[in-house]
Formats: structure tokens, sequence, C-alpha cells
């Protein structure tokens, strides 16, 4: 995590300061076709998990971030398929992480060479909205995400092997004093006598714990870092340091929340709190050069911790 900050070049303290509306006028002038809605789903990213750290608020309130880096995120192509319903779905292919050409298939090559952009390590797709598609080739940088908005981030959790039932599904256990022997961390009994006469399907017992595909949801995005796109969730994220997660806006206090709150006509509580407007369709490589070079979003909190009440 260390070797990152190695390569920033060091900015004046006033390039750090909490702006919501600058980031919001020069995504409106950068996007002038279109704009984002309640009903708008965009485009998710690609970034790398750097690793763990902790920040402090105005108030002084310790709180742990991690670190997200976006290594040269590009779109690589544009899907509309027709279903058997008649219904369209639509989808952006991000592609991120640069790898050597020899290590590439002549396929992936062929479909890179189209997209006008290099060979990358991994490709994924994205759910979008009809009025969501990003150009082919249009790099997305850590401003697409603003800070005080709220993200999922998807990765695959960290394997822990063959583990039992109190580590695996944090069950209580056994007593530890009188009237047990010898079975102070087993499950206890998993099934009936004669009837049914066996374990039923998906019961909690001892087994390969970890190495899944799993969600963390709704993280708050504290900052970002234009220079080296990096963007700080508060929060853990799965997987190990180095290992690529998936980024991509809340589905439900941020998609599910607006929709609800435009259908009723809280119009001022469609987006979080001190959030104007998102970058649409996406926050691409050009936005970022017009924003400060890091970004910082106002803490939640209203009053210090530290000062007594009343």
């Amino acid at each position: 995590m260390f070797r990152i900050w190695a390569l920033a070049r060091r900015s004046p303290l006033c390039s750090c300061r909490n702006i919501y509306q600058s980031a919001v006028i020069h995504a409106e002038a950068e996007s002038t076709i279109a704009k984002w809605t309640p009903k708008s789903l965009r485009t998710g990213v690609i970034a790398r998990k750097r690793g763990m750290t902790a920040m402090w608020d105005e108030h002084g309130a310790r709180f742990p971030v991690t670190i997200l880096q976006l290594e040269n995120c590009q779109v690589t192509a544009n899907i509309t398929t027709v279903k058997k319903d008649n219904s369209e779905y639509h989808a952006v292919q991000v592609a991120a992480s640069d790898k050597p050409s020899k290590t590439t298939t002549k396929q992936m090559l062929g479909h890179f060479k189209k997209a006008g952009v290099p060979p990358k390590r991994l490709v994924k797709e994205f759910p979008v909205t009809a009025d969501a598609h990003v150009p082919i080739g249009t790099t997305l940088s850590a401003a697409h995400f603003v800070p005080g908005q709220f993200v999922d981030v998807v990765a695959n959790s960290i394997g822990k092997g063959f583990q039992g039932a109190m580590k695996r599904w944090n069950f209580k256990g056994l007593r530890a004093s009188h009237g047990v022997s010898v079975s102070h961390r087993s499950a206890g009994s998993t099934g009936g006598h004669q009837d049914p006469g066996r374990v039923w399907p998906g019961k909690k017992m001892a087994g390969r714990m970890g190495g899944k595909r799993t969600t963390t949801q709704n993280l708050h995005v504290v900052r970002i870092d234009n220079t080296l796109d990096l963007v700080f969730v508060r929060g853990c994220v799965p997987g190990y340091d180095g290992t690529h997660v998936l980024i991509r806006d809340a589905k439900k206090k941020m998609i599910a929340l607006a929709q609800h709150n435009q259908a009723k006509g809280l119009y001022e509580k469609v987006l979080p709190k001190g959030v104007l407007d998102l970058p649409f369709p996406a926050g691409t490589e050009g936005l970022a050069k017009t924003l400060p070079p890091i970004v910082v979003a106002p803490s939640p909190r209203t009053t210090s911790p530290f000062v007594p009440r009343e």
C-alpha cells in the first residue's frame, strides 16, 4: 500500500477540500446530452484492493477505510440483447489491468484491437439502462463515484479451509463445564430419529468456509484521489490485498431508495445528503482532470463524540 503513495506527486493542502457542487458542475458540463435520473443504472468499474488503513473525520473520530485503485479501466463493448419476452438487455463491458500481448489469446487480442484498447487481464460486464451506454475505449476514473454516495463491492472472499460449525456458522457450542465430555465445540444434533430419518438439505454443519463470491453492500465512499485513481470506502472489502473487485452503485441505498423517494415526491432525498448529482453516463478520465486531486466527503456525524452530552 505504501508503494502507491511513493508514486504520488505532492499536492498542496488546499487541494484537499470538500466539494460536491464542483463535481456536479463539471459532470453536467461534460455530459450535456444525457443526465442521471433515478431510473438510470450506471456501469460499474473494476478495481484492485490495495489494503486497509485508518482515517479521522473533522471531529477526531477514527474509522477504518479500504483503498481500491482503478488500473486503466476501459470500456471494451456495449451489449444489447433482445430476450424471449421482447425486452432488451443492455450492458457495458469493462476491462482493467494491462497485460502482455504474448500471454493473451488471439481471440481476445482481436477483441481488444477492435475496441482500441491494450490487452487486459480482467473483463467483466455490468447491466445498465438503455441511456447509460459509454463510448468504447473510454477510460473510467475514480471520479465515477462521488464522495458521500454508497457502493456495493463484489469479490471472492478469503478461503478458510475446512472449519467446524462454531467458526463457520457462529454456533455457541455446548457447555464447557458440567454434563459435556470431549464435545464442547460439536455442532449438536443434526437431524431427527426415525422421522425423517435423514438430515435435511442445507443444514448448517462443518464444511469448507470462504472462497466464494460475496457482496459487501452499502459502503460509504469517503474520499477519492483523482491523481492515483483511488477510491476510499468505509469498512472492509472481501478478498486478499491485490485482488480484483467490482464496484457499482449500491442497489439498496442508492438505486432502490432513489426510485422510492422519487415516486413519493421526496426529491431532496433522492440522493444521499450532500450529493447533488452523479456523473452520467460515467466518470471519465477527462472529468477527473477538471477536479481537484483529492475530494473528501464531510463526516455524516453532526456532533463530536468526545463532548459529553447534557
